[in-house]
This record gives structure tokens, C-alpha cells and sequence, in this order.
């Protein structure tokens, strides 16, 4: 893991090319009868090693951008690349397969499977990959320790703290080396200050292995610690700056 994630910061210093580039992105849902024009013509592109927060009211379309970039979900128009690669013109296999590979999650939910201990649940992702079970369990301890949550390793979600499984799902979703790591709303279900540790630890990661973390957010304090926040209204991207107090590279 060290080899790999100096090989990142090193991307990260000399990249010239995007990480994610979305190009006049539409998407349209079928909601209580109703047709929802969720994205209207999105363009964004997102550099390498930059953490981004996207802003904005509710309904505004960010957590579906998010899922259309990530592949998660199918969009109507225009072009997304992934490091270089078209997500649309790959099969359902390929996707699935690209994001296992090149991809990490954090869902304001955890997500964690409630009968599996914590290390159990980050060494998941790489058994479903085909790891073999003493490698994946020596890299899921490796990076429960990175996210200081190592003595949690033997317990099941419910004998932890909130902050304790939302380490656990960072350690999760960082467990195989991904190029960008998606989060909706990380924050959410936390209260100020073990929100204020979490995204601290993401920042850290960030500037140690120079992985791509995208944000979505209602919080301001959690927007102030990103590079970058792009906000959103009505399915389009109405603005893109810099935090007002500390980036996530500085502050």
C-alpha cells in the first residue's frame, strides 16, 4: 500500500490530465408520474489529488451527479471520462468492474453488514475482487490502522461509535487503493466534532496518498476543508470556487 500511494502523490504533483471530466451530462427520472430534469447540461472536470465539495438545496441534483460520474447510475446525455475512460461505453461488467478497481464509497449510512466485524467488512471488496483471504485480511488490519481504528477490528458495527463505523467505512473504501474516492454526505448522521475528525482524516489521506475525494455536502465546515466547491441549483452547476477559510490543501 505505502508503494502504491507514493506512486499517487506523484500523480498527483505532475498530473495534467483530469480525473473526472463530465461533458454537458442530462438526466431525466420518472418521479410520482412526473418526469424530473435532474441534470441539465453538466460540465465539470476535476483534477487529480483535488478534493471537491458540491453544494447546494436539496433536490438541487448532487447526490445524482455523483452517481451518474461514479457510474452508479445510468444519464441520458452527454459524456463522462474516469481517468481517461468513458463511462458510457463500457458494459455492465466493465463498470462494475472499473469501480471494484479504481473506486472507493462513503454513504452517510455506513453501509456496514451488521453480522461481519470491522475488518471483516474493509476485506470484503477484496474477496469480491478474488484476493486471497490472508493477503485481503493482512491489508484490511493495515488500513484499519491507517484510519486509527485498529482496536475496532474484532467488533461488529453495533458494538461501535458512530465515528468509529464511519472509520471503518473510510478504511473500506480506501482498502483497494482506489483513484478517487466518491462520499455523499460522510457527515451527515455525526455530530460537529466527530464530523470535524472524519473529515480531518479525509484531508490527511488526501495529502498522504494523493487519492481524488469528491464531496457531497450540506455542510459549510465540511465544504471549507475542500480545494474546490462546486454548487448546484436545479440540475446545473451554478457556480465553482475556491473555500473561503482553508482548502483542503492548507487548512
Amino acid at each position: 500500500m505505502i508503494g502504491k500511494a507514493s506512486e499517487k502523490v506523484t500523480q498527483k504533483e505532475g498530473a495534467d490530465t483530469a480525473m473526472v471530466e463530465a461533458r454537458g451530462v442530462e438526466k431525466e427520472y420518472a418521479a410520482g408520474g412526473v418526469r424530473v430534469h435532474a441534470l441539465r447540461g453538466v460540465d465539470l472536470s476535476i483534477p487529480r489529488g483535488e478534493i471537491v465539495a458540491v453544494m447546494g438545496p436539496s433536490g438541487c441534483g448532487k447526490t445524482t451527479l455523483l452517481n451518474c460520474l461514479s457510474g452508479l447510475d445510468e444519464f441520458d446525455g452527454g459524456e463522462i471520462l474516469v481517468s481517461g475512460e468513458s463511462i458510457s461505453s463500457m458494459s455492465d461488467r466493465k463498470r462494475t468492474r472499473f469501480r471494484a478497481e479504481k473506486m472507493g464509497f462513503i454513504f452517510q449510512t455506513y453501509n456496514l453488514i451488521p453480522v461481519l466485524s470491522a475488518v471483516e467488512n474493509v476485506e470484503l471488496p477484496l474477496l469480491v475482487a478474488g484476493a486471497k483471504s490472508k493477503e485481503a485480511r493482512r491489508w484490511a488490519t493495515s488500513v484499519l490502522e491507517t484510519v486509527g481504528v485498529s482496536e475496532q477490528a474484532g467488533k461488529r458495527p453495533n458494538e461501535m461509535s458512530g465515528g468509529q463505523q464511519q472509520r471503518v467505512t473510510v478504511a473500506r473504501s480506501l482498502v483497494n487503493n482506489p483513484d478517487i474516492v466518491w462520499a455523499d454526505e460522510p457527515t451527515g448522521a455525526l455530530d460537529s466534532e466527530t464530523s470535524a475528525m472524519i473529515i480531518d482524516l479525509l484531508v490527511e489521506l488526501n495529502r498522504e496518498q494523493g487519492q481524488t475525494f469528491v464531496l457531497v455536502t450540506h455542510d459549510a465546515s465540511v465544504a471549507r476543508r475542500a480545494d474546490r466547491i462546486v454548487r448546484m441549483r436545479d440540475g446545473r452547476v451554478e457556480g465553482d470556487e475556491l473555500p473561503t477559510v482553508g482548502g483542503g490543501q492548507n487548512g
